[in-house]
């Protein structure tokens, strides 16, 4: 249960950092002069349409997810580091029929075009429902 309050706190504090950094506009695809290694920085995509670089990597490390058809929505963050982490937003299909799904897809992008999952959150957006009055 604790596992479970801590990522959507941390969800929700990701969120709160992107709405406040919204404002800050720059030219798609433009690389930012004030980018910071280790720092994840906003993009500005339209849904169903990833920047090449994030694309590719998702394409290259979505073999290993095997439970449903995952479709990109929105690429959320990028980070800096020896190569790129991507934050991917997607609507998953899972094969079990079980209902459409959101999942944050986390995936690392090596120097040598190498890519890897490194984590999936599924986000249950409606799980709960309203309290009776």
């Amino acid at each position: 249960m604790k596992k479970k309050t801590a990522i959507y706190a941390g969800i929700i504090v990701l969120s709160l950092v992107l709405c406040a950094c919204k404002g800050q506009e720059k030219a798609a695809g433009e690389p930012s002069s004030e980018a910071l290694l280790g720092g994840w920085e906003m993009t500005e995509h339209e849904a169903q349409e990833l920047p090449e670089d994030a694309q590719k990597a998702f394409d290259t490390a979505k073999e290993k997810l095997t439970d449903g058809e995952y479709t990109p929505v929105s690429l959320l963050a990028t980070q800096l580091v020896a190569g790129t982490n991507y934050c991917i937003l997607c609507q998953v299909d899972p094969k079990d029929a079980t209902g459409q799904k959101w999942t944050l897809v986390y995936i690392y992008a090596d120097l040598q075009g190498n890519a890897e999952i490194m984590n999936t959150y599924d986000l249950y957006i409606a799980q709960h429902s309203m309290p009776k009055e």
